[in-house]
């Protein structure tokens, strides 16, 4: 199949749940209130808490949330064939991550900016938040280690992307600086950081940097291990910037990334007319991890996240305007993750081979197609890049500065987060000391994170976070996910909404994640990995936990309305007969 074609379909999809289906969401189940005072506006802190053009603000979200994974599961997924894989990225941006991200940035917003495991102590009981709060800090601790990982190792890969992705850094802090003095829009300032980065691609193919040399004198095995020490140290600072200082003019310039890595795909494969050769479903190993429930775990960001909810209800809700941008900001934030994972399985399917044998030699099996999802992604887009005219070289480091740019920014948020955590932690212990403090949480922050990101093991140049923890990652997102959503549909049942478009998604994504859980569980018994096989068993006893006191709270509000409704009846019982005696 032509995959011009296939793009151009599955676009059309995303436009029409955007143009209906957000609409349904925004005026039935959510009720977006134009009037409502959002918490940007009623703790304005000039920090954390600032209104923000929707626009701009839809880049911040937009590129915090689309790292790494939108491009790795996708990229591994299509071992399966790229039919299923497909169709769970339309299936689940359009019904299951829009319907999450728009709820739990609403519902946050509603609640003074809390994050969704705060939330979780309002909405369905105060036990919950505690364990809703362990299950985030695993899971952003992992998220902060594996894209280090990913970014260093695309850093030692391609050294011509060092100088763009680094000089970004100051060019951001100008345009931040820009704006912020002068009130006027980002959209021209951001257009000429965007052309300023790429410029700086040339650069950086002329000039290379290569920190093998250093990184061996000052006793590193691994260059990657040093590109990590610098990325943490960088974060750390970033962490503790204002966001209109850094974070939300790069992470614009970024947003901007996305529109030309869709149309670079688009034109790619339009003038080169590139072919799917891919099979529409493969015919895998006998001993290769099943379809049901694997492929829903392995494609996570893209189709749905969990860590989305940490980002809408921990930096987003902080920013927005009004409520009515929640859907642009919200929905249309999932439809670019979407977006992005589609144009990872253009590029594995149709970009990096040219035909099914050759494809077939890059997926022989999962491992395989696990280890080299990000390098076949870039040399896929770069191929794209190439029929266009760019010589392969500044293609590949395009491809590779587009990877690193989205990592990078989900690093700075999931640091930022992690550091929120801590002190909701600190405060539900009583370390008042470290739960109002920005330097210590943030420097547990990074400890944690920079150790399990150097910790040896795994294959390769995975490292033990990337090619051995990263195992649970796909299922401790996805069981956010299904919590976060269990959030949402308890807080639309308490007022009295109908929470069918909720539960659906939550009830889908719960199930595959903790058969996942129990089959990765036995698998793990059974390989004697006991690192993996206790984490696991945690994971699913506080996801168990979490969903029977979400269904006793459920319970509790429907028992309340059958009373409600009962002493209603039987008032109005009452009146008849007393209207009859009359």
């Amino acid at each position: 199949m032509p995959a011009f074609v296939l793009a151009i379909g599955v676009l059309s999809l995303f436009a029409c749940g955007f143009i209906f289906y957000s609409r349904y969401l925004a005026q039935r189940v959510y009720c977006l209130d134009p009037t409502f005072v959002t918490p940007a506006h009623r703790f304005h802190d000039g920090v954390d808490f600032i209104p923000t053009n929707k626009h701009v603000l839809f880049g911040h979200h937009f590129t915090s949330v689309a790292g790494a994974a939108p491009i790795v599961g996708p990229a591994i997924a299509v071992f399966w064939g790229w039919g299923p894989a497909l169709a769970w990225v339309v299936l689940g941006t359009i019904f299951a991550a829009g319907t999450h991200d728009f709820g739990a940035l609403v519902i946050s917003v509603r609640h003074r900016a809390r994050n969704i495991g705060v939330l979780a102590q309002d909405v369905i009981s105060k036990r919950s938040r505690t364990l809703f709060l362990l299950i985030i800090f695993f899971l952003l601790t992992l998220v902060n280690a594996v894209f280090a990982v990913v970014i260093a190792n695309l850093l030692v890969a391609h050294p011509g992307a060092v100088i763009p992705i680094f000089v970004e850094i100051p060019i951001a802090m100008a345009i931040g600086q820009y704006i912020y003095r002068k009130k006027t829009a980002a959209l021209i300032p951001s257009i000429v950081g965007v052309i300023s980065l790429y410029l700086l691609i040339i650069v950086g193919d002329m000039y290379p940097v290569d920190i093998t040399p250093l990184a061996e004198w000052l006793g590193f095995d691994n260059p990657r291990n040093l590109w990590v020490i610098i990325l943490f140290l960088y974060t750390f600072v970033a962490s503790r910037l204002p966001i209109w200082m850094l974070l939300q003019p790069r992470d614009y310039i970024n947003s901007h990334q996305l529109f030309i890595a869709l149309a670079v795909v688009l034109a790619g494969v339009l003038v080169g007319w590139n072919t799917v050769v891919a099979p529409i479903v493969n015919d895998v190993p006998a001993d290769s991890p099943s379809l049901f429930p694997f492929l829903f775990i392995t494609i996570a960001c893209g189709a749905i996240s969990g860590f989305h909810s940490l980002v809408c209800s921990g930096t987003t809700a902080k920013q927005l305007n009004k409520e009515t941008d929640a859907r642009y900001v919200g929905y249309a934030g999932a439809i670019g993750e979407g977006s992005l994972a589609l144009c990872s399985i253009l590029a594995v399917t149709a970009g990096v081979v040219a035909t099914q044998a050759d494809w077939s030699s890059l997926y022989p099996d999962f491992s395989t197609a696990s280890g080299g999802a990000v390098g076949n992604f870039v040399d896929g887009v770069a191929v794209f890049a190439s029929n266009l005219g760019v010589p392969l070289d500044l293609a590949l480091i395009f491809a590779a500065v587009v990877v690193i740019s989205f990592a990078a920014t989900s690093l700075d948020t999931a640091v930022r987060l992690q550091r929120y955590v801590i002190q909701e932690i600190a405060t539900i212990i009583g370390w008042k000391k470290l739960a109002r403090s920005l330097t210590w949480p943030g420097l547990i922050t990074i400890a944690l994170g920079m150790s399990l990101a150097l910790m040896p093991g795994g294959e390769d140049d995975a490292g033990y976070a990337f090619g051995v923890l990263w195992q649970l990652f796909g299922t401790t997102n996805q069981l956010m996910a299904g919590l976060a959503l269990a959030v949402i549909a308890v807080w639309v049942t308490k007022l009295g909404r109908n929470p069918i478009a909720i539960v659906v998604p939550m009830v889908f994504v719960t199930v595959m994640t903790v058969w996942a859980l129990v089959l990765n569980l036995r698998n793990f018994i059974e390989q004697g990995e006991w690192v993996l096989a206790p984490l696991d068993a945690i994971i699913l006893g506080l996801a168990m936990w979490v969903i029977v006191e979400a269904l006793m709270s459920i319970k509790d509000i429907r028992a309340v309305r059958r009373s409600a409704g009962a002493k209603s009846e039987a008032a109005e019982q009452a009146s008849k007969g007393a209207d009859s005696k009359d």
